[in-house]
């Protein structure tokens, strides 16, 4: 079933203030099919590059809180940017993307449309921009702040060791050690190991 187009006058409620507008040019301009795709753990948000007379189409997940949808609404239309000078004859986030991704961003620092912790991290990265938000985990810790946290849900760092939480899938798993920079946590079940970003959320039904 082909996914329905988001309508343009309810956008303006998935964005920070003072940005429809100009995330509006930029829709129109390219002839963008956006859509509002619900909650995807393996990704915030996709672009599909236009096909003959079909429109580009970019999806965002609905449920990212203002400041992570419009951030992965930019990293998107740099995609569109990309593919519109270049064609697929460049690396999918190289550093045409970058570049184009880095502009777009820049725009919106200028507008002080984000808090300034978000801000400060944004101009960071902002001349080398990761492959995703999620592998950004600086970017997604002060992201995560901004979220209406559900009830017993958490990141994996801040759980204590020993600590048992419950994947989407029903999975049970026990936190273990941190390496470099991930924690071996054991799934129950199996008994095997498995490294989590400490930025992950899980939901951790703890007592107290």
């Amino acid at each position: 079933m082909a996914k329905k187009q988001v309508p343009m006058g309810q956008l303006a409620a998935y964005l920070p203030d003072d940005t429809y507008e100009a995330v509006l040019a930029y829709l129109d301009h390219y002839k963008v099919h956006l859509t509002i795709a619900k909650s995807r753990s393996s990704v915030l948000g996709d672009y599909r590059h236009r096909i003959a007379t079909r429109h580009h189409r970019i999806s965002v997940n609905g449920n990212l809180n203002k400041y992570a949808f419009l951030i992965t609404l930019l990293h998107e239309l740099a995609h569109l940017v990309t593919f519109e000078q270049h064609q697929n004859r460049v690396m999918a986030h190289g550093r045409e993307w970058k570049h184009h991704y880095g502009l777009l961003l820049a725009q919106f620092l200028e507008k002080k449309v984000f808090p300034d912790d978000i801000a400060a991290e944004l101009k960071r990265s902002l001349h080398n921009p990761g492959a995703s938000t999620c592998a950004e985990e600086g970017l997604q810790r002060i992201l995560y702040r901004y979220d209406n946290r559900k009830q017993h849900h958490y990141l994996v760092e801040e759980l204590p060791p020993g600590t048992l939480f419950v994947l989407t899938d029903g999975r049970v798993f026990k936190k273990g050690k941190k390496r470099t920079k991930r924690f071996e946590c054991l799934e129950m079940k199996t008994g095997k190991l498995y490294l989590f970003s400490p930025v992950y959320e899980v939901y951790a039904p703890r007592e107290g």
